[in-house]
């Protein structure tokens, strides 16, 4: 009962200083200094619970403000908090609110076997090619048998080549636009090149199941 009374102060007190303080936290990250470093890494891991802003907008502000090995730290830090939290809150707190939030995913039964089995494999291949959302991963493992020390190395190593692509991109986009868009479009294409050569499977599902919303 205290676990799941304390959950549910954790999670409502996430979501109201996300909603009502966005503008304010993104004044302060903006601003520089300590405070914007503490203020950053709080907003990156309330944006893990309820992204109110894109996770590439605020890496890529990030990697701006403080430049690429400072604003890489910064988002890496914020993330991996937020992802532990949402971690812990699906495996000790609202493990039926974790399960009934998993019914919107049905294909996620794909890989749950394939989690338990291969956890360190799965979670960093999981990171580095984001077939299934992030959020949807943090819970799974939450749920599953994965031990927390494995899931957190393996998302820590996963998160790091796109956070810093994204600083990359970000450090770069006052000086030259041109040069961050092509950093991280060649980036994405990439990924979507990786997806479609590790998982083909998931391209011609999904183009079956257009075909068939198509048809009368």
């Amino acid at each position: 009962m205290m676990k799941k009374l304390f959950s549910m102060i954790a999670v409502i007190a996430i979501m109201a200083i996300g909603l009502t303080h966005k503008d304010s936290w993104l004044d302060l990250i903006k601003a520089g200094g300590i405070y914007s470093v503490l203020f950053s890494v709080l907003f990156v891991a309330a944006c893990v619970f309820f992204p109110i802003v894109p996770f590439a907008i605020i890496a890529g502000l990030n990697g701006a403000l403080f430049g690429i090995i400072n604003g890489v730290l910064i988002t890496l830090s914020g993330s991996m908090l937020g992802t532990m939290l949402l971690f812990f809150l699906a495996r000790y707190g609202f493990r039926d609110w974790a399960r009934m939030k998993l019914t919107k995913y049905p294909r996620i039964h794909e890989y749950e076997a394939y989690f338990n089995r291969n956890a360190f494999t799965a979670v960093l291949l999981g990171r580095l090619i984001p077939v299934v959302p992030s959020v949807v991963m943090n819970i799974v493992c939450g749920l599953s048998k994965v031990r927390w020390a494995v899931f957190f190395t393996a998302s820590t190593l996963g998160k790091i080549p796109n956070v810093l692509v994204i600083s990359i991109a970000g450090a770069n986009f006052s000086q030259n636009k041109l040069i961050s868009f092509g950093i991280y479009g060649v980036y994405m294409l990439i990924i979507v090149l990786m997806i479609y050569r590790k998982y083909p499977h998931l391209i011609s599902k999904h183009k079956e199941t257009s075909h068939q919303e198509k048809m009368p």
